[in-house]
């Protein structure tokens, strides 16, 4: 049935405009990967930290950002970004050539549509999994941050390329702070190969008729070094915190940046890769495009560990060094059932900090 489902290329925006009021079986999750839905649905509280960037390059502002970039990845392995840099219009722009995308005809589609798991341009992206995820997605890659318009589809091109820019550059601005917090030089991150390549996944959430049976994304950490996200104004993104699963509301005009699992091995578990899904809902469609930073192509045989300098007697590497071309397969063999695969590379008798 999965396979009749991937063969007809529709994608679940097809299946919703079919007038389904059952999703099939191949959506159908067991009960245990679903709740609780939220652990904290009332505690207004517990929020994941919220870090102003304005005045980021003068003392003593930077400093205090730097700090709270620290404690927020060493705590939630997440955080909102406000006073970015990214003009709002741009933003809005990107989320709505997104949804452009997914609502233009299904002949359009198909010409993107792939089941590859590498290339430049993907339409669908529902991979190697055993229930299938309740969204579409449309993934550009561009090796080493140069954005090549021929590989983005028409009708988002123009939006899609002004929204990379400023994301590229959003990104060095990220890196420096990211590195100033883990004591490293300034340049550390935004010189390293390792997270070079940008790809930007596009997804398309649409209403689910049966939202308590299935997931818009499941649980996962990211397999790259950095992740910066910007979605609409339909809820549905958790992260796990402290064992249990936090709501992370839309907020307008902020971004989101998320740890991924080569930052946590290169701080030597400083900071966090943190476990995160998306629900489906009876509202939608939901819209979201992530930015995911991992390393060029020649360099992903090259094998990532802990950075020398955050290695010592007294901090001894936590984890073995492994290349994205191996991790990749091993990520997706854990994660088809929702375990997280970090754990697995520790060096026997490793402590994180």
């Amino acid at each position: 049935m999965i396979k009749a489902f991937f063969e007809t290329r529709a994608g679940v925006k097809g299946l919703v405009d079919s007038g389904i009021i059952k999703i099939p079986n191949i959506f159908i999750r067991p009960p245990q990967t679903l709740l609780p839905k939220s652990s904290f649905e009332n505690d207004e509280a517990l929020q994941i930290p919220e870090i102003d960037f304005q005045g980021f390059e003068s003392e003593p502002t930077r400093t205090k950002i730097v700090d709270a970039i620290r404690d927020a990845a060493q705590t939630w392995g997440i955080f909102r970004m406000v006073n970015h840099g990214v003009p709002v219009s741009i933003m809005e722009n990107m989320l709505d050539a997104v949804r452009r995308f997914h609502e233009q005809p299904l002949e359009a589609k198909k010409a993107w549509y792939s089941r590859q798991e590498r290339g430049q341009r993907i339409f669908d992206r529902n991979t190697n999994v055993k229930v299938a995820a309740w969204r579409d997605t449309v993934a550009c890659e561009f090796p080493h941050g140069v954005i090549d318009q021929e590989i983005i589809p028409e009708i988002c091109r123009e939006a899609m390329s002004e929204y990379l820019k400023c994301i590229l550059k959003m990104k060095q601005t990220l890196c420096e702070l990211l590195a100033e917090a883990l004591g490293l030089r300034r340049d550390y991150l935004t010189s390293f190969e390792g997270m070079k390549v940008a790809l930007i996944a596009c997804h398309y959430y649409p209403a689910c008729p049966e939202p308590g049976k299935t997931l818009g994304t499941s649980r996962h950490t990211d397999p790259s070094v950095l992740t910066i996200l910007l979605e609409s104004n339909v809820d549905g993104l958790q992260v796990l915190h402290q064992g249990q699963w936090v709501d992370v509301p839309h907020r307008h005009g902020h971004l989101i940046a998320n740890i991924g699992d080569f930052l946590q091995i290169l701080s030597n578990g400083k900071f966090k890769s943190v476990p995160h899904r998306v629900l489906a809902t009876s509202m939608g469609p939901r819209i979201s495009a992530a930015c995911f930073f991992a390393p060029t192509l020649a360099y992903r045989n090259e094998p990532i560990g802990p950075a020398e300098e955050l290695v010592s007697e007294e901090s001894p590497p936590i984890y073995k060094g492994i290349s994205i071309n191996r991790y990749i397969p091993f990520f997706r063999s854990k994660n088809r059932d929702g375990t997280i695969a970090l754990p697995h590379l520790k060096i026997n008798g490793a402590r994180e900090p």
